[in-house]
């Protein structure tokens, strides 16, 4: 499944990319500062539109979503090395980077609340998290919807649950939220939030 999602995610999500999400992760990203790591790379998409942090470094479990990445490695603007790794047991030490960068991962990891409190290890007090996620929606119709939907759609989709209620989690697990967007009458969001000084 891993190296057949690799192959077909860039093609599948393109159209979307180009209309919308591009968009929502150039803004986002603008915000990502100093030394940065990316949680969850893929196909490295983001990597072009880092251009105010002064490094990236940027982890992803699947092999295959690596060999794409290394593609757009080439076209980063600052530095960026890539790493092999799962979110829930990051290789980095505490209070070692700026800017966590989390875009469309949160809602594939196998224990999100794990990932969250490994990204407030290695977040320096203060520092930012960056996050763009679709989300449990709050009309009923949605939300049920999205219920009976996911069983499914997580075999399909590598992993990818529809109805996290991300947003939340980021509370519930300590992140002070700044701002906080919705796209897509609320499906999707984009959050900056900050890590709490312990």
């Amino acid at each position: 499944m891993g190296k057949f999602f690799a192959k077909v995610y860039d093609p599948v999500m393109k159209p979307l990319e180009k209309r919308y999400i591009n968009r929502w992760r150039e803004r986002l990203l603008s915000n990502a500062k100093g030394k940065v790591l990316e949680i969850g790379a893929g196909t490295g998409i983001n990597f072009p539109l880092y251009n105010k942090c002064e490094e990236v470094t940027a982890i992803e479990p699947n092999p295959h979503m690596v060999e794409k990445a290394k593609i757009r490695q080439a076209q980063a603007k600052v530095p960026v090395e890539i790493v092999q790794s799962h979110a829930e047991q990051l290789p980095f030490p505490e209070n070692h980077f700026d800017s966590v960068v989390v875009t469309l991962v949160l809602c594939s990891v196998e224990d999100p609340v794990q990932v969250l409190q490994e990204i407030k290890r290695v977040l320096k007090p203060t520092g930012t998290l960056l996050v763009l996620e679709h989300i449990k929606m709050e009309q009923p119709v949605y939300a049920g919807l999205q219920d009976m939907l996911t069983p499914v759609w997580k075999h399909l989709a590598d992993g990818c649950h529809l109805n996290r209620k991300t947003d939340i989690l980021l509370k519930e697990n300590g992140f002070e939220i700044l701002s906080r967007k919705e796209y897509m009458s609320g499906f999707v969001v984009s959050v900056m939030a900050k890590n709490p000084v312990s």
